[in-house]
């Protein structure tokens, strides 16, 4: 409706529409040898999104509509600008060098949107093709959406801190990041272990005991 009314002018205004709240119960993710799998059953187009979704953690609707115009190769980051945005805040994106590495790879392909299939925006991800890959690749009930979730997963599991988490996915509340807070406890142990040998002495030996001995 967004591009009707920004790109066509079919629509004067933008009708409002309740969206879809997000789980916040289910977190499904998949480990790297299954994400090695699946990309490679995917399409070109789609194993370029996939990937470049593992790497950011956008949602399916802010890679579909991706600009050149909201890339900036050299400073190595990407905006979602507030309208495009679930929280209608802008989400600066940074981007590491798998992101670049995949952005690279579509330079030229299209003058407005980053990725294209057959010279047209791609504007829906998780279609047949998608379904097929996943039979293939021998992975049940995953959707594109958990793509997201697997790229939260894997920087609380490698040492990102909710916090962190927070600001890299646009997230507008801390409670929708805690939810991946049981896949690591290191952070944990580390603030366990800021009192040790503070309080705990060694027991004294008792000396009639080792007299006995």
């Amino acid at each position: 409706m967004r591009r009707a009314h920004k790109e066509w002018g079919w629509l004067s205004v933008v009708p409002a529409v309740r969206m879809r709240k997000e789980e916040n119960h289910r977190v499904r993710w998949i480990t790297y040898k299954e994400a090695e799998r699946l990309l490679e059953e995917l399409p070109g187009h789609l194993q370029d999104m996939a990937s470049f979704t593992l790497a950011t953690g956008l949602r399916q609707s802010n890679v579909t509509e991706l600009k050149w115009c909201d890339v900036d190769l050299v400073r190595q980051h990407a905006m979602v600008h507030p309208d495009d945005s679930k929280t209608g805040r802008a989400i600066p994106v940074p981007l590491n060098q798998d992101a670049i590495a995949i952005l690279t790879r579509q330079k030229g392909k299209h003058p407005v949107y980053v990725f294209t299939y057959h010279g047209h925006p791609v504007t829906r991800c998780n279609n047949h093709a998608w379904r097929k890959s996943l039979v293939r690749a021998g992975i049940k009930d995953f959707r594109w959406h958990d793509l997201r979730h697997t790229w939260a997963s894997w920087h609380v599991q490698n040492g990102t801190s909710l916090q962190e988490l927070q600001q890299l996915g646009g997230w507008s509340s801390f409670d929708m990041v805690l939810r991946y807070a049981h896949l690591s406890s290191e952070h944990l142990r580390r603030a366990a272990e800021r009192v040790q040998n503070r309080i705990y002495h060694q027991p004294k030996m008792d000396m009639n005991y080792c007299g006995a001995l």
